[in-house]
């Protein structure tokens, strides 16, 4: 049954709704400020076989993988009214191990209509080191690893998998274990998420027929439209190259290349010639790289365009077993979701201006990601954020400053949660001024973010763009880079170490790149 085009838009309407729905339950619900405050988590709806239909507006990396591996993950189980499914591998639908995931499927009678899933980042999965962000050069000292299994089966929990989840948050075995409360908030979108579905297909004549119908509608309406727009796209063949800083393990200068073809609105991205995986934790699932690649090109759409399988059956992507963006099971993972997504994108974009298309300059390339926290058994705690930068200018505007951009859509943690939560103070939150790129259009600035500790504790820093700036385009300049501070002597990007009560961590975000010659003729 093809639906009418109001018939659609309202279809479309309702699943973005229940989306959205999901992911307030999950935000009010939740207990730590990663997901509560920064936002740190992503909702949306696949149909039976896995195929996205609906999504909110929330995190790109989370989506676009979850996007291009729920079809590996659903058909691994048979399933029955009341599962729900947890997992967190990288290389078996995850992205790095605190985006733990959660699936839960929805009925009509007993045929399997489709799915709701939502993702969130915990600050504590297990890893010895606070804020389960370390300098890790392999997967198993990221935290605990959770393989694709059912935290409840048929409406039950499973007793093994709370008592996993249960051990990660710290309780004690003794004790009558309980889901951790940011998972029991996870479990509650999921239940309103099938919960709302429920309801509408109730209210649907002939709900199987016509459910089924309308995400064909859905799949073939988002084809036609993206067909139509990439098709607009200037064909040609480019290659583009940037780098990453390093890894911190020795591996500096980490080449990512792509070559991307367009031909009649088919889309072919090959990153044959990028650096083979390193021992530092840069390395991303193929999943990651794709969710890049994805974010970009829905970044061309018109807005109308639903964010459905459809679109992303025009965009074949390629990258050698083993390289960087397509690391082996039990590599290091766990800055490739942050950094290295980063990267890809910046590549992709900067492929695309060369072809022609009107692109924005490089954005600050980074997500800045800091933890810090504590293993004291009287004191036990774990922090993590991301820090904003500058955005890139392009052809039509400055960039914005203290914005994050790209692969991360969330906030900061606000100074007032940070200070009430953790034994921190923030002695400086500032526009990092100047730090944009110059030109006819300038870079957005960065920031400046000063934490003061007021105990003892450990801190890691996974940043990038610290040695090679954001670029400009078309004449632009590039901005500033990063900078990294522990009481005014600099470190590395890449930093793992402790502090005692009174030292300062100052990070310098880098700007966004400018664009064009700001030089009169």
């Amino acid at each position: 049954m093809s639906l009418n085009s109001i018939d659609l838009a309202i279809f479309i309407g309702r699943l973005n709704a229940i989306c959205d729905e999901m992911g307030y339950t999950l935000q009010r619900s939740a207990l730590s400020p990663n997901i509560k405050d920064r936002l740190d988590f992503s909702c949306a709806v696949f149909d039976s076989k896995g195929d996205i239909c609906a999504q909110a507006a929330h995190i790109p990396v989370h989506l676009g993988s979850m996007a291009f591996a729920m079809q590996g993950i659903v058909s691994r189980f048979d399933w029955c009214a009341g599962d729900m499914l947890v997992l967190n591998d990288p290389f078996l639908g995850g992205t790095h191990l605190p985006d733990v995931t959660l699936v839960a499927p929805f009925f009509v009678g007993e045929v399997l209509l489709g799915f709701v899933a939502n993702r969130a980042h915990h600050a504590n999965i297990g890893s010895d080191s606070p804020g389960s962000m370390p300098l890790s050069s392999e997967l198993s000292s990221e935290g605990v690893l959770i393989s694709p299994a059912k935290l409840f089966d048929r409406g039950s929990l499973v007793e093994e998998r709370v008592e996993q989840l249960a051990m990660i948050e710290g309780q004690q075995p003794s004790s009558k274990l309980e889901l951790p409360g940011d998972f029991k908030a996870q479990v509650s979108a999921n239940l309103i998420g099938v919960s709302r579905i429920g309801e509408w297909l109730q209210s649907m004549p002939n709900s199987l027929a016509s459910f089924r119908g309308a995400l064909l509608s859905l799949r073939d309406y988002g084809d036609a439209l993206a067909g139509a727009s990439f098709r607009e796209l200037p064909e040609g063949e480019v290659v583009f190259v940037d780098y990453l800083d390093g890894d911190g393990f020795g591996s500096n200068r980490i080449k990512i290349q792509l070559t991307l073809v367009i031909n009649a609105g088919k889309l072919l991205l090959d990153f044959q010639g990028t650096d083979a995986q390193v021992p530092g934790n840069v390395n991303c699932p193929l999943s990651v790289c794709v969710a890049s690649v994805y974010y970009v090109f829905v970044c061309l759409l018109p807005e109308y365009v639903p964010c459905c399988q459809g679109v992303f059956e025009h965009i074949d992507v390629r990258a050698p077993a083993g390289c960087l963006v397509n690391a082996l099971p039990g590599a290091a993972v766990a800055a490739g979701n942050v950094e290295t997504s980063m990267r890809i994108v910046d590549v992709v974009i900067g492929a695309l201006a060369k072809l022609g298309v009107d692109m924005p300059a490089c954005s600050q390339g980074t997500m800045n990601n800091v933890a810090f926290g504590s293993r004291d058994k009287d004191h036990r705690w774990d922090y993590y954020e991301t820090i904003a930068g500058g955005a890139g200018a392009s052809r039509h505007f400055s960039g914005l400053s203290a914005i994050q951009s790209h692969m991360t859509n969330t906030l900061n943690t606000p100074i007032e949660s940070l200070e009430m939560h953790y034994p921190l103070r923030i002695d400086e939150y500032a526009v990092r001024r100047s730090s944009g790129g110059l030109g006819l259009n300038s870079g957005g600035d960065g920031v400046r973010r000063c934490y003061c500790f007021l105990k003892d504790a450990s801190v890691t820093l996974l940043t990038e763009r610290r040695t090679i700036a954001p670029w400009g385009l078309n004449g632009g300049e590039s901005a500033m880079a990063g900078v990294n501070r522990l009481n005014g002597s600099i470190l590395p990007a890449k930093y793992e170490g402790r502090v005692t009560a009174g030292d300062v961590v100052c990070i310098d975000t880098p700007g966004g790149g400018g664009w064009g010659s700001s030089q009169k003729e």
